[in-house]
């Protein structure tokens, strides 16, 4: 009987083991899944890659890739796209990218250049599909649930940009290309830095393209021709806004030649009368220019 007994004792604690072990491993794939899932509504603060952060691929698989010509980040004044802030003001930050998958998210957080801290303020969403976080003293903009679509998406938030002149200021961003399996293998990680000026510094976004550019819109083909001077041979990128900021419209035309170039973009029949804002990049450099839809 006490053989028995002690037989006993040790069957159950074996049992017991066993439901230990394996609650454990579940409650494992149960957390990392829950973490997926998490970043479906924006990431946890610091991941955008800036000065003393980490990036999106602490939790996703493989090596963060340069985000040139991926990550298409703006400055709106109003309707008007700027290269320079003015203290005191408030801007809308918009940002769309050139290659999408089934899922697709951000964060993004700006800093001043002399001392790496968060600069100005992220005050609200300021538009579509963003959520501001907090952490170590500096605001991030992020993805939400209902904005990591596939769908052609443009985030918008608000910039309010210091009172005081601090001279060029950076946004880091960050963004993730996601095959949408909710696991961390399987996405792309894109990085990139988004320099802008201030009133006093008049920063230039174009200074690799010098020369003339113009845009204007063809009744006849219905189509925007855009004419520029390239000094290097780069991919091209077209993006056309409307005045609210959002993106409705956008191809990718080729690669540039040096010298004159002439690149013409045939535009869908929905796309209606209008004032719409051209934004081109040669490269990562941005190009811009006011034009009149009239069908």
């Amino acid at each position: 009987m006490k053989k028995n007994y002690i037989l006993g004792l040790t069957l159950i604690a074996a049992v017991g083991f066993l439901a230990v072990q394996r609650s454990g491993a579940v409650k494992v794939g149960s957390l990392d899944k829950n973490a997926h899932i998490l970043s479906a509504s924006g990431a946890v603060a610091a991941h955008t890659g800036a000065p003393g952060e980490a990036n999106c691929t602490e939790c996703h698989s493989g090596t963060a890739q340069s985000g040139i010509g991926i990550n298409q980040l703006l400055m709106l004044d109003g309707g008007t796209i700027v290269s320079n802030y003015v203290p005191g003001s408030s801007y809308n930050m918009s940002l769309s990218l050139t290659a999408g998958d089934v899922k697709e998210g951000f964060q993004a957080t700006v800093l001043d250049l002399s001392t790496n801290s968060f600069v100005g303020d992220f005050p609200g969403t300021g538009g579509f599909g963003t959520a501001i976080t907090t952490g170590g003293g500096r605001d991030y903009a992020n993805h939400t649930s209902t904005s990591n679509t596939s769908s052609n998406v443009t985030w918008v938030w608000t910039w309010d940009a210091p009172a005081t002149d601090m001279g060029p200021i950076k946004f880091y961003v960050a963004t993730n290309i996601a095959n949408g399996n909710d696991l961390s293998s399987g996405d792309v990680i894109y990085l990139s830095e988004h320099t802008f000026g201030s009133s006093a510094s008049d920063l230039q976004e174009v200074d690799e393209n010098d020369g003339v550019f113009t845009a204007g819109y063809s009744n006849a083909s219905n189509a925007v021709v855009v004419n520029f001077n390239a000094k290097s041979v780069d991919n091209l990128f077209f993006n056309l806004v409307d005045l609210n900021g959002k993106s409705v419209f956008t191809d990718r035309p080729g690669v540039s030649i040096l010298g004159d170039n002439s690149v013409s973009m045939a535009l869908p029949e929905g796309i209606k009368s209008g004032m719409y804002i051209v934004n081109f990049f040669v490269g990562n450099k941005a190009q811009k220019a006011k034009i009149l839809i009239q069908k």
